[in-house]
């Protein structure tokens, strides 16, 4: 009987706490859940990118100021075309397994003395270029079709194990060697590419190599191009410093807010 009596007790005990306010934190039916919603903080809202226009793609263009060292702006880069990038790929190298290959280091050559390595912008663009002693960096903002954009990036990719070395005849008829190596760019906008391109020839009858850093950037459905070089080399800190900045000011346009004059870490 007392043993009964206890047990008697303890499931009241048991129910009487169980009866307790709202706030309780018991999952049984009669016990009221706050709502998920009103414990959930609302997530910002992300800006929506705005097609690139002309106007658009001139003000994401990079100055002097995204650039150190002794960089001078001008206004004959759409002009600018290096002879000893014109030469017919010899075919004859490659191996049986590559014959897509000779196309694409053709491609190569032909992409970077045109202007256009990324092919053409299908909306607006424009490029600009800047001159240091005997060096020439070619800035470029465009928009594309994705995915003529994205294939055109994957190609880029495979240059390096595709393109890693071959020879290209000059009009002249002499042969002029090619080397393309992979380069790291900083971590920019959506996806991102990039090589160093060698050509070593005769210019005046006297042997010079030409140096490239080679730096494409896609952000949504637009994309920058950077050539950076000469006959000095390349300066893999003026193509990172066009890269980083470039990316960053071509998202200020999409998202509608206007470029900071010059990036922070220079001031």
């Amino acid at each position: 009987m007392l043993a009964a009596a206890l047990a008697a007790g303890t499931l009241f005990a048991t129910a009487a706490c169980s009866d307790g306010d709202g706030d309780s934190a018991s999952t049984g039916s009669g016990v009221a859940a706050k709502p998920v919603a009103e414990r959930t903080t609302a997530s910002p809202t992300k800006p929506v990118a705005k097609p690139l226009t002309p106007a658009g793609a001139r003000t994401a263009l990079i100055t002097e100021g995204d650039l150190e060292d002794d960089w001078t702006q001008v206004k004959s880069a759409a002009s600018w075309q290096d002879k000893l990038l014109i030469g017919k790929v010899d075919a004859s190298q490659f191996l049986t397994a590559k014959t897509q290959a000779p196309a694409d280091c053709q491609r190569l050559l032909d992409g970077l003395y045109d202007d256009d390595l990324l092919g053409r912008p299908s909306g607006a663009s424009a490029l600009t270029g800047f001159t240091e002693g005997n060096s020439r960096l070619l800035y470029q903002v465009g928009a594309y079709q994705r995915a003529a954009l994205g294939k055109s990036l994957d190609w880029l990719e495979s240059l390096p194990t595709t393109c890693d070395q071959f020879n290209a005849v000059a009009p002249d008829g002499s042969t002029r060697s090619v080397q393309v190596i992979e380069a790291s760019l900083p971590k920019a906008g959506d996806t991102r590419q990039g090589v160093t391109v060698t050509v070593q020839g005769a210019s005046g009858g006297s042997p010079v190599t030409l140096t490239l850093d080679v730096a494409a950037v896609r952000v949504g459905d637009d994309a920058i191009t950077v050539t950076n070089g000469g006959l000095d080399g390349a300066d893999h800190d003026s193509t990172e410093d066009a890269v980083s900045h470039g990316t960053t000011r071509l998202k200020d346009v999409r998202e509608g807010r206007t470029p900071a004059p010059e990036p922070s870490e220079f001031d």
